[in-house]
């Protein structure tokens, strides 16, 4: 994304903004990672791109994501499923 590093967040499309922010999210190297969608917006891709990288910090940190990509939760050692704002499983 340096051709995209002048812009402003305006400017940038919905998939660009969430790989920003999911960069940025890793920057400051944290324990924990909150992800809400991270492959929401992105192309298929991007998206399995994202899931890799979370695979590789899987042992290093721990990673909380709230998602509907099937993906991602094979990737968990433990799942939550919410109905009508409620835990379910």
């Amino acid at each position: 994304m340096t051709n995209r590093a002048d812009h402003f967040p305006s400017q940038l499309s919905g998939g660009e903004q969430q790989r920003a922010a999911f960069a940025r999210a890793l920057a400051n190297d944290p324990l924990i990672l909150l992800a809400d969608e991270p492959t929401g917006n992105l192309d298929l891709d991007t998206g399995l791109r994202v899931i890799e990288i979370l695979r590789g910090l899987k042992k290093k940190k721990t990673i909380i994501v709230v998602t509907h990509d099937e993906r991602l939760t094979r990737l968990a050692d433990r799942t939550f499923t919410m109905l009508d704002e409620r835990i379910v499983t």
